[in-house]
């Protein structure tokens, strides 16, 4: 099996790894607008060889979309125009712009909408690692508008490595995704601001930090070449959760401020049930 992946980073770099070592993969062919994360690839054994889009499409079996989500809008419809029975997946954190875009497009069938949820504080080639999708949760969107030979080539790859496969529509899973992980990631970026103002007037401040603090603050050190696209496209889903995360917020500060810590404690105890789900 030939893969080609467009966007050679951390998520397509990653699963590059994955397909190789499982033997998915007898070959993966790296595209890329950046001829330096392309040299790159090859240094690190990512991928067997580099090649245009046009030449990738012709050789491969399936073509994996692993650029920034924007990218993507204009990447696939061209991908599809050039495929004849390859496969063609993305692997981004949105689906409803990209599913819409191609929606009468006359290959949409040879299209898989794909998310794996799995990733990294870190971007880039330099980032890929081992494992990093294994028995993790990749999600399928809209299953009912891809070819049936397609549905089962893309469970396939993802099973091998493995991972569990789940399916939604794409809107339920924007929904959820900006739940899970997009305010996720606007909470890590408000809160390492929040600190860096601090910071300038007690310089000392980092001294003090802990493995919480660096825990909860990882996600700020995620690429805004990255998720500036995914909030643009995710704009309204995640407006709505973050209006529920501010009212939580206000909440908390209100009954600090009337000195009920009795309430305080009964919603820490209500937060606790999270541990049932994560578990």
């Amino acid at each position: 099996m030939k893969i080609a992946i467009v966007g050679i980073g951390l998520i397509g770099g990653s699963l590059a790894i994955s397909l190789k070592e499982n033997g998915f993969a007898e070959e993966i062919i790296g595209v890329d607008l950046r001829q330096e994360n392309l040299d790159k690839a090859i240094r690190r054994r990512l991928i067997d060889r580099e090649a245009d889009l046009a030449k990738a499409i012709e050789e491969a079996d399936i073509i994996v979309l692993s650029t920034p989500v924007d990218a993507m809008l204009s990447l696939l419809p061209k991908v599809l125009d050039l495929v004849d029975q390859q496969v063609v997946m993305d692997v981004g954190s949105t689906k409803m712009p990209l599913i819409e875009k191609v929606a009468n497009h006359p290959k949409r069938g040879r299209y898989v909408a794909s998310h794996p949820m799995a990733g990294t504080e870190y971007s880039g080639p330099e980032a890929a690692i081992p494992n990093l999708f294994d028995h993790k949760c990749t999600v399928l969107c809209d299953v009912e508008n891809s070819d049936e030979d397609a549905i089962a080539l893309v469970k396939k790859l993802y099973e091998s490595i493995p991972m569990g496969v789940t399916y939604l529509d794409g809107i339920a899973h924007d929904i959820h995704t900006a739940y899970v992980s997009h305010i996720s990631h606007i909470s890590s970026f408000a809160l390492a601001l929040t600190v860096l103002e601090k910071e300038e007037n007690e310089k000392r401040i980092f001294e003090l930090a802990s493995g919480g603090f660096s825990s909860t603050v990882r996600l700020a050190k995620s690429s805004a070449d990255m998720w500036i696209p995914i909030f643009r496209q995710n704009r309204d889903n995640v407006l709505d959760v973050l209006d529920e995360h501010i009212n939580q917020l206000a909440r908390f500060r209100s009954l600090l401020i009337k000195q009920d810590f009795k309430k305080f404690y009964e919603l820490i105890q209500e937060s606790n049930k999270i541990k049932k789900i994560l578990s």
